[in-house]
């Protein structure tokens, strides 16, 4: 059912000096910037190999990312798995009564498709399921 880790995101205060690290340590560019306005978050996904270290930044207090921050901090924030189906992926985790944020499958970033599964199903990991 998982193909392989889409990207690893992190969650962050200021975008341009994330980038600015990735870019002076490591040599890393910036693939695709996307303000993802449903999620009040912007995006910058920084290329690592075939997967991606995707930054997050809160555009407004309201945002799930903002109060991420505000409770734990800067860090990892949840793991992306690359899915053949999105929908048939959710539709498994909940038929094995597990629980997930997205009752159904919605637009995500880069034009994937997504679903979140909640973090206490996984050991304290929020998974997100992305159909590229």
């Amino acid at each position: 059912m998982l193909n392989d880790i889409d990207h690893i995101a992190i969650a962050v205060r200021d975008l341009e000096a994330a980038i600015s690290y990735y870019k002076n340590a490591f040599e890393a560019e910036v693939e695709h910037r996307e303000v993802i306005s449903n999620d009040l978050v912007e995006e910058a996904m920084v290329k690592v190999g075939e997967s991606y270290v995707q930054l997050l930044c809160p555009t407004g207090p309201d945002s799930t990312v903002a109060k991420f921050l505000e409770k734990r901090g800067e860090g990892l924030h949840h793991v992306g798995y690359r899915v053949t189906n999105c929908s048939e992926a959710l539709e498994r985790v909940k038929s094995l009564g597990f629980a997930v944020l997205d009752e159904n499958p919605r637009p995500g970033s880069r034009g994937t498709t997504v679903a979140f599964i909640h973090p206490k199903e996984a050991f304290g990991t929020l998974i997100e399921l992305v159909q590229v």
